[in-house]
């Protein structure tokens, strides 16, 4: 599987099945579009625009398998949701027997219930750029030692190129509330399930 951030929490995953693409709403902040046809595009709130050319679109919770990738849709409640609204969308994936997360715009306590549908996560996606809009680095150490993945790979920061609608902190500013020093920066990521050791890392992907 290889990896590439596009900035924001725009992620693709690809294999030599699929390409699944998250959360591209770069459009919206000035981006371009990384969506292409025959793409699995997942969001992790609700999306108006149908994304046509991607082969299927999901923006909500419930079990899917594309193109030998399992996707789990695990409702949540959003990082500015009331008490008791769940408007987010989190989904596990196991893409080529590696476990992922990508948390979104969440609120950062998880419910037993969540944490169990979650189960064993090997690479946790999570944003960072915080100022009131999504999660900072203190509300992502929450997440992580509630999900205990093997890696982590921050999002959502201030990318070039992209205009939020509330300025997002740059990523080393992000990381002093994670408290752990990246193990490397790379611009895509090639991993397998045997890459995966035991102890937590971080690593940093460049915006593509």
């Amino acid at each position: 599987m290889e990896i590439q951030f596009h900035g924001a929490n725009c992620i693709t995953l690809a294999t030599k099945q699929a390409r699944v693409v998250i959360d591209d709403n770069l459009a919206d902040l000035g981006g371009k579009p990384v969506i292409r046809t025959g793409d699995v595009a997942l969001f992790t709130s609700a999306h108006a625009d149908p994304a046509q050319a991607a082969k299927i679109v999901i923006d909500q919770p419930g079990e899917y398998e594309v193109s030998g990738v399992s996707i789990y849709g695990i409702a949540a409640r959003a990082h500015m949701d009331e008490e008791k609204q769940s408007t987010a969308t989190m989904y596990k994936l196991i893409v080529e027997d590696v476990r992922i997360l990508v948390t979104g715009h969440v609120y950062p306590e998880l419910s037993d219930a969540q944490l169990e549908t979650i189960g064993m996560i090997d690479v946790m996606f999570v944003p960072v750029g915080g100022n009131g809009y999504t999660l900072d680095g203190i509300g992502a150490l929450k997440l992580i030692k509630k999900v205990e993945p093997k890696l982590i790979i921050p999002t959502h920061f201030d990318n070039k190129g992209l205009a939020f609608p509330v300025p997002q902190q740059e990523l080393e500013l992000a990381l002093k509330g994670i408290a752990m020093e990246p193990k490397e920066t790379v611009g895509k990521l090639k991993l397998k399930s045997s890459d995966l050791g035991d102890a937590l890392q971080l690593i940093i992907l460049e915006q593509s």
